[in-house]
């Protein structure tokens, strides 16, 4: 199916879909919402070197080099480049304005030469715009979303309200290291029907945080959801609530104390249905161990204490996330984990094309 095609065809979707609780979106009753979100996926169309794409700052801005250093990367991976009109604002913390940044995606979405959509960078600020979002508009035109770290929200939003595939994987201005780029290619660039995620050592870290463990044993199946920690236990209680049933589940995050990765997890324990995931992968969670001397569990007795006793399988260490070397999951594909292989293999393409 060519995109034209399907972007017809999401069309005709939009006509019986239901997108509530979001402004100027109306919809029909809560179960058939429900059913839609439970039983529709929509593939974006996969890139092509010459495509073009929307490089927007949707949470924290960035300076001079980091904006250079994004434009250099897509270029690289034969990528044309449109930049978002608020792209460089500067709001304290923020890319700008809430409205101005969702006017950029917004912009994106409705400009048919835009064939994804890249996030310059993550941060904060993503949550505060998803109410803002239009997600009729963003259903009628399907694009991949590439990003991480607060990403993690806008690509699991669109996910939840339109059945969008996302892809959490680097964000624009890196890292471009050469796992990070083959890793993204066989998702993006590619529709596969079975394309391998392998497992990357982190070579030169130092310290328990960088070494892998199994913390239950176990292979399992199933949708591939996740992302920041952070973010996934601050969508609880909203209408973009994360839910990890039946999932494959992939978690990360950085810089965060082991009692805060206790109550985040703790969170999505109650809130979430995380115990009836199919499986949990976790990242490299840099900067998350105890200072030495002090009286905390370390990270890895947090991860045992709240994960290794749900009956699923749990594995320590994948490279994705906040790492100098990232692969990319799709968002809303079904997959199967190998522990002892350390492999995930997409077990459907991504994208189409």
């Amino acid at each position: 199916m060519d995109r034209r095609a399907f972007n017809k065809w999401g069309l005709m979707i939009m006509n019986t879909a239901v997108f509530s609780g979001c402004a100027g979106v109306t919809g029909l009753s809560r179960g058939r919402e429900k059913y839609i979100r439970a039983h529709r996926t929509v593939k974006p169309g996969m890139l092509r070197p010459g495509d073009t794409v929307g490089l927007v700052a949707p949470a924290s801005g960035v300076d001079h080099q980091g904006y250079e250093k994004a434009i250099a990367h897509l270029n690289a991976w034969g990528l044309k480049v449109k930049e978002g009109r608020h792209l460089l604002d500067k709001t304290g913390y923020l890319a700008g304005r809430d409205e101005d940044r969702v006017a950029d995606l917004h912009e994106m979405y409705r400009d048919d030469e835009v064939k994804a959509i890249w996030c310059i960078r993550g941060g904060y600020g993503v949550t505060r715009i998803l109410p803002l979002l239009d997600y009729r508009l963003i259903a009628a035109h399907p694009k991949p979303v590439i990003g991480y770290s607060d990403i993690t929200a806008l690509i699991h939003a669109i996910h939840l309200k339109t059945g969008i595939v996302g892809f959490h994987g680097p964000i624009g201005k890196g890292p471009n290291d050469p796992y990070s780029h083959a890793m993204l290619q066989q998702v993006l660039f590619e529709n596969n029907r079975q394309s391998t995620i392998s497992y990357q050592s982190m070579e030169g870290g130092e310290g328990e945080v960088y070494t892998p463990e199994v913390i239950a044993p176990g292979d399992a199946e199933g949708v591939l959801s996740g992302g920041n920690l952070t973010l996934l236990a601050a969508l609880s209680g909203t209408p973009f609530h994360w839910d990890a049933k039946g999932k494959l589940v992939f978690i990360e995050d950085v810089g965060e104390k082991p009692y805060r990765i206790d109550r985040m997890l703790t969170t999505l324990l109650q809130s979430a249905r995380l115990p009836e995931a199919k499986g949990i992968i976790l990242g490299v969670f840099r900067g998350c161990e105890a200072k030495e001397g002090s009286d905390s569990m370390t990270l890895k007795q947090v991860l045992k204490d709240r994960l290794g006793n749900l009956g699923i399988p749990v594995f320590y260490g994948f490279t994705f996330g906040h790492t100098d070397k990232m692969c990319t999951f799709p968002v809303g594909i079904r997959a199967r984990w190998s522990m002892e292989d350390r492999k995930i293999q997409l077990l459907e393409p991504a994208v189409i094309g």
